[in-house]
């Protein structure tokens, strides 16, 4: 592992670290196409290839990815806080490996799961990590622009392996040529995370060590329970950007498990299926390159709240309507929406939380961002078997609507903007 720089000849921001920010761009990229080789693949797997009817069944695999990377990026920040930034990294990519594997022997859905667990992890160790460390190298002044080049690429590499798989499925069958593609794609990350990426920890207590606290700001002595009960429910900002992060993967995790079902079987064939599920995280990755510059602008509340409001608006056109030229067009909403949130709402963390407990504070984020695929798989799943697929789409649009006007009311402005004061003492 590189030895740590010393503190004096530390610089932040993009310009001064581009070489290893670039580098961890394309880190997260192959990170997001792990996941992007189940995206349509998995979903017509549980259905063709081990005939699983029920919906709450077939979605038991992003149940199960979505809790384990949840409880994972908790771990993570406290893990990369504690032995560094690159060496959670590796770890993460280590786990990964296996998963393609799986997918590709797996006789029974029971492997599937096992996969998805590892990718749970795989992705809460690595995801995490490359957005601690581009945060660590930014400084306080571009934020929002480098969570919008680190989601972007995750993004779409997601889309760009969705489609990839989508086509590889259609011309070579659902196995093994998709998860081929993925085992090739995790060998190369951790050969770049191991070789290339440098260690970012000594930024981020060069940062501490010039911080100033604004008046009513959190201090850097916290317990790590004061961070978890201050993100998740007491801080305005923080707590409803957690609420709101999960309501975003609540709907992904509904495009995940479900539209891949309900367009194909609506008489579009895998190659279209494919084409819809790609447009979604393609304007997702393309836009927050835009949006994560524009949040360090203009601020991150409004941004927010337009977003989760365009994502319900597509949502609830996929449900009302029928074909691909009007899914494409929700699709386009709901990728837009999602641009407008997902950089954003890491910028409003980085912004509100001291630097010396920034990387807990994101891992608790991404706790409740996360547990959102799994209560999206499971609302999803229990309504379509219920009440029909289009009713679970009803449903999640309606819950993302709401999540747009709890932010409107609760969140206040983090850019350049004190918080509201709160006690500081120990509790």
């Amino acid at each position: 592992m590189t030895a740590p720089t010393a503190v004096g000849a530390v610089r932040l921001g993009l310009r001064a670290n581009l070489p290893q920010f670039a580098l961890l761009v394309a880190v997260n990229a192959l990170v997001g196409a792990m996941v992007g080789q189940e995206r349509i693949v998995v979903p017509l797997l549980a259905e063709q290839a081990f005939a699983i009817g029920a919906f709450t069944a077939s979605l038991t695999f992003i149940v199960v990815f979505g809790f384990t990377k949840a409880l994972t990026n908790l771990a993570a920040g406290g893990l990369s806080d504690r032995y560094g930034r690159k060496p959670v990294l590796i770890a993460g990519w280590l786990i990964g490996i296996p998963v393609p594997l799986l997918l590709i022997w797996a006789p029974s859905w029971g492997w599937v799961i096992a996969a998805n667990l590892l990718l749970g992890v795989n992705q809460g160790l690595t995801w995490s990590t490359t957005i601690v460390m581009k945060i660590d190298l930014a400084g306080p002044n571009r934020r929002g622009l480098a969570m919008g080049f680190n989601e972007a690429a995750g993004y779409l590499a997601v889309a760009a392996m969705g489609w990839a798989t989508g086509w590889l499925a259609a011309e070579h069958g659902l196995r093994p040529a998709p998860f081929l593609l993925g085992l090739a794609v995790a060998a190369l990350g951790l050969g770049l995370s191991a070789v290339f990426v440098r260690e970012t920890h000594h930024h981020a207590r060069h940062e501490a060590t010039n911080h100033t606290p604004r008046k009513g700001e959190h201090h850097d002595g916290l317990t790590g329970w004061q961070i978890f009960t201050l993100t998740s429910f007491r801080e305005k900002a923080l707590s409803a950007a957690s609420q709101a992060g999960m309501v975003n993967n609540l709907n992904d995790g509904l495009a995940w498990g479900l539209y891949p079902i309900l367009f194909a079987t609506s008489g579009l064939g895998l190659a279209r299926t494919g084409i819809l599920i790609a447009i979604y995280p393609a304007v997702w990755g393309l836009g927050q390159m835009l949006t994560g510059w524009l949040s360090d602008r203009w601020g991150r509340k409004h941004l927010i709240t337009a977003g989760m409001l365009t994502q319900a608006a597509g949502i609830a056109l996929v449900a009302a309507s029928t074909g691909f030229a009007v899914w494409a067009l929700a699709a386009v909403l709901m990728g837009a929406g999602t641009a407008l949130v997902y950089p954003t709402l890491l910028a409003v963390i980085g912004d509100v939380a001291h630097p010396a407990w920034r990387a807990r504070a994101v891992g608790v984020y991404r706790l409740w961002r996360d547990s959102g695929y799994a209560i999206g798989a499971l609302i999803a799943g229990i309504t379509a078997d219920l009440l029909g697929l289009r009713a679970a789409v009803w449903l999640v649009a309606a819950i993302t609507a709401l999540s747009g006007l709890i932010v409107a009311i609760r969140m206040y402005e983090t850019r350049h903007a004190a918080p509201p004061a709160l006690a500081q003492r120990r509790r």
